[in-house]
């Protein structure tokens, strides 16, 4: 058994280089050998979003505050309220973030593959974030 204290893992800024606007992400499991979960919280300021990525296994997200957007690779783009649960199949082109003027916090829940959860593609421009909106 192993029991890790809140505040063991310190928040951390999400990199630039994945996501857009201001993030923050509190990383609180990553599973031991021989599982592959790992979950955390993580919190999108107002405008802020993830790049277009992919899961190898899929990925689920619990929106626990404010108001967030999410959208597949062709499809409108959703938004995503307090107790919503959003299940992106693996594979599934995707991104999420807030709203535009309310800021979101979800819970990630994902699982890697051969020491990989996510796939980073390009980013989302401010014309596909507004679009449908």
């Amino acid at each position: 058994m192993k029991i890790t204290r809140i505040g063991s893992l310190p928040s951390t800024q999400a990199p630039a280089e994945y996501f857009t606007g201001t993030v923050r992400v509190d990383s609180m499991f990553f599973a031991e050998d021989p599982a592959h979960v790992s979950f955390g919280n993580v919190t999108f300021e107002p405008g802020a979003r993830t790049a277009w990525h992919t899961h190898p296994l899929g990925q689920t997200l619990l929106i626990t505050s404010g108001l967030g957007r999410v959208q597949r690779w062709g499809g409108p783009i959703e938004e995503v309220h307090p107790g919503d649960i959003v299940w992106i199949p693996a594979g599934e082109k995707h991104w999420h973030g807030a709203s535009p003027t309310i800021a979101m916090t979800h819970t990630a829940i994902q699982e890697s593959l051969n020491g990989s959860a996510a796939e980073w593609l390009e980013k989302v421009s401010d014309e596909q974030y507004n679009a449908n909106a």
